[in-house]
Parts: C-alpha cells; sequence; structure tokens
C-alpha cells in the first residue's frame, strides 16, 4: 500500500509539473500567433500609390 501510494504521489507531480509548463508554452504560442495576425493585417492595409502622388 504504501509503494501505490508513493508511485500516485510521484505521478500527480510529475503530471502536475506537466501542466504548468504546458500552460507557459500555450501562452507565448498564442503570443506568437498574435503578432502573425497582426502582421498579416499590417500587410493587407492599403498602401499609398506613388503614382497617383505624382499625377496630382
Amino acid at each position: 500500500m504504501r509503494k501505490f501510494i508513493t508511485v500516485l504521489s510521484l505521478t500527480a507531480a510529475v503530471l502536475g509539473g506537466l501542466s504548468i509548463s504546458g500552460c507557459n508554452t500555450m501562452r507565448g504560442f498564442g503570443k506568437d500567433v498574435e503578432r502573425g495576425g497582426e502582421r498579416v493585417q499590417d500587410a493587407a492595409k492599403p498602401k499609398p500609390d506613388s503614382t497617383q502622388q505624382k499625377a496630382k
């Protein structure tokens, strides 16, 4: 019985550590996706055409 509790405690500690590190990884991934989306939005914005400025 004592061995079972030790194994269960160790398993819980390992799973807890993995879940905490997983949260940090997902947070960083979310930030990367957000930055990528911002770059796509910036690239999609219309830019002033230099030929129209010369015609004025």
